[in-house]
């Protein structure tokens, strides 16, 4: 028997808005059929979760500010704290055009980071 195709359980309308972000750069693609995400170079910068919460890899420098400006916080997976990713609110994930920005910073940031070895996305 084939095995059958899991598919995310993240909300549709949450997926279009990804979707909508994610075309904002044409360099980057959605990944993952369970659990969405985006990585450059083997570092994942942006994923979703099963409720659709948006979490975001941020440089150090710009976490706090981040926090602070959208009253949210530290991505949270199986109880640890992702020290590197904010959560992002859902007034704003749902303004493209404020969140594109912090989208980009994440994109150039992992960008700047050593490829991980073995992997071939670009």
């Amino acid at each position: 028997m084939p095995a059958k195709k899991e598919r995310s359980a993240v909300p549709a309308e949450k997926l279009e808005l990804y979707d909508k972000l994610i075309a904002t750069n044409p360099a980057i693609e959605r990944k993952g059929a369970t659990i969405p995400y985006t990585s450059h170079n083997g570092h994942m910068f942006s994923l979703m979760d099963d409720d659709g919460n948006l979490g975001l890899r941020l440089p150090k420098a710009e976490i706090d500010p981040f926090l602070k400006k959208y009253k949210t916080a530290l991505r949270e997976a199986y109880g640890i704290v992702q020290k590197e990713y904010v959560v992002v609110p859902d007034k704003l994930f749902k303004n493209t055009k404020e969140l594109t920005p912090y989208f980009e910073t994440s994109f150039k940031y992992v960008s700047s980071l050593k490829p991980k070895p073995g992997k071939k996305d670009a």
